[in-house]
């Protein structure tokens, strides 16, 4: 195991051990490798401590209002890529814009074969107009480096809204209706070959309709037709290192779900 390899399962809270609960208490060295199968269920983590922000809002995952199905209308647009980063740029549909610092489009490979769709912009998104920057782009970078992938390389990273909501609340059901469909036109320039959900409000803002995150993660669901895998938002991993375990469960099943495309 290399050195970087070490600190990407460091940083993912999934070193130096793993342990079955009906194996004998033996340590043994995670290899880095990804399966090609499901991951087995029956697995914990190490009590390892990880810092922790502690102006980390929090999480939509379980304190979101709800978006229901008939709120989500299928609204066109036909644009390329510049002509739907001006709009995006321009729009002022919802209250968002006008408490936001700029909007944040999206980064990545545009051809990309991994898409990637949190909630929406934070403090330090606002800030560098960039998804995912910060503590959570941190640990979302090592859970990419986790399974070999890497920021704008095969992979694009985007949000449900493009705009930060004021003190990083979860958006609003009609804040999404208004922002869903720069996304849905990104996801068909892109034409992906799965999705990555990061967290309830993602999901449920795909999927066109509320569940909880449980019940949402270990099955494919599909978006267009492209495979749909759900998973915990790194923010909320941030506050709840114990979780990681299972964010790495579903990031193998992604993995495997992509390799038989």
């Amino acid at each position: 195991m290399s050195i970087r390899d070490e600190a990407v399962l460091r940083e993912f809270n999934l070193y130096p051990l793993w342990v079955r609960r009906d194996a004998p208490s033996l340590a043994v060295e995670v290899e880095v490798q990804v399966p090609s199968v499901q991951p087995v269920a029956r697995m914990e983590a190490p009590d390892i401590q990880l810092p922790i922000e502690t102006n980390v809002p929090p999480s939509s995952l379980t304190e979101a209002k709800q978006v229901e199905p008939a709120q989500i209308q299928k609204t066109q647009i036909d644009a390329d890529w510049p002509e739907l980063k001006k709009q995006v740029h321009g729009c002022t549909e919802c209250k968002l814009r006008a408490t936001c610092t700029q909007t944040v489009f999206g980064v990545g490979d545009e051809k990309a074969e991994w898409l990637f769709v949190g909630e929406g912009p934070g403090a330090d998104e606002d800030v560098q107009g960039e998804p995912f920057v910060g503590q959570a782009g941190k640990l979302l970078d090592n859970m990419l480096a986790a399974i070999k992938l890497k920021r704008g390389r095969n992979v694009y990273i985007a949000n449900v809204v493009k705009c930060r909501p004021p003190n990083n609340r979860t958006p609003e059901a009609d804040e999404i209706v208004q922002c869903l469909p720069y996304l849905q036109r990104q996801v068909a320039l892109i034409q992906p070959k799965i999705i990555v959900a990061l967290g309830k409000t993602a999901a449920c803002a795909l999927l066109g309709h509320d569940a909880t995150l449980g019940s949402l993660r270990g099955t494919v669901h599909e978006y267009q037709g492209i495979p749909l895998i759900i998973t915990y938002h790194p923010a909320y991993l941030l506050r709840s290192p114990s979780e990681k375990a299972k964010a790495w469960q579903d990031l193998c099943f992604a993995v495997s779900t992509h390799s038989a495309r």
